[in-house]
């Protein structure tokens, strides 16, 4: 699954808590404490849990994204012989 987020989740880990970090001693703890919070923001940042939050329609598989967006095409060129103008609504 893919992950979302305004930076890569390591750098952010790395700005975001900072403090944590270096209150750590440098070696194989403060490695533990980084490793467990960008365990933790991978988790948080799963496309499917951002969509969630941030009320995203649908999280598509990306091997699906030909299917979808031919489907999508199709469904626009049906619309041509309606009464509709051929115009797709995005929302």
């Amino acid at each position: 699954t893919g992950e979302f987020g305004p930076m890569g989740l390591e750098g952010s880990v790395r700005l975001g808590f900072r403090k944590e970090l270096e209150a750590q001693a440098e070696g194989p703890l403060r490695d533990a404490l980084f490793n467990a919070l960008v365990a933790d923001r991978y988790a948080v940042g799963k496309a499917i849990n951002m969509a969630q939050t941030l009320e995203i329609d649908a999280v598509i598989d990306p091997s699906e994204t030909r299917q979808w967006i031919v489907r999508g095409l199709d469904s626009s060129l049906s619309l041509k012989g309606s009464n509709s103008n051929g115009f797709v609504d995005t929302w």
